[in-house]
């Protein structure tokens, strides 16, 4: 899973992640954003693809839930 958030103060409705990637978001009227803020692991090509378009650099992605094992350090 990736977890993964919007700055709707700084978002602009370009839609261009709802473009990219609308299993993740999708536009409600002209400007208001939705999104799934836990993407599924199959969705981080199109989700990498509507962060890297976003013209305002809105969407924040944290990927997480890797086993401790798979994390150099991690105990």
């Amino acid at each position: 899973m990736v977890r993964l958030a919007v700055d709707l103060n700084r978002c602009q409705g370009y839609a261009q992640c709802a473009f990219l990637a609308p299993e993740i978001f999708a536009m409600h009227g002209e400007e208001a954003l939705l999104y799934n803020p836990e993407a599924e692991e199959a969705q981080r090509e199109k989700l990498a693809q509507a962060v890297a378009a976003c013209p305002v650099q809105a969407i924040l992605v944290d990927a997480v839930d890797a086993p401790a094992e798979a994390v150099p350090g991690a105990r």
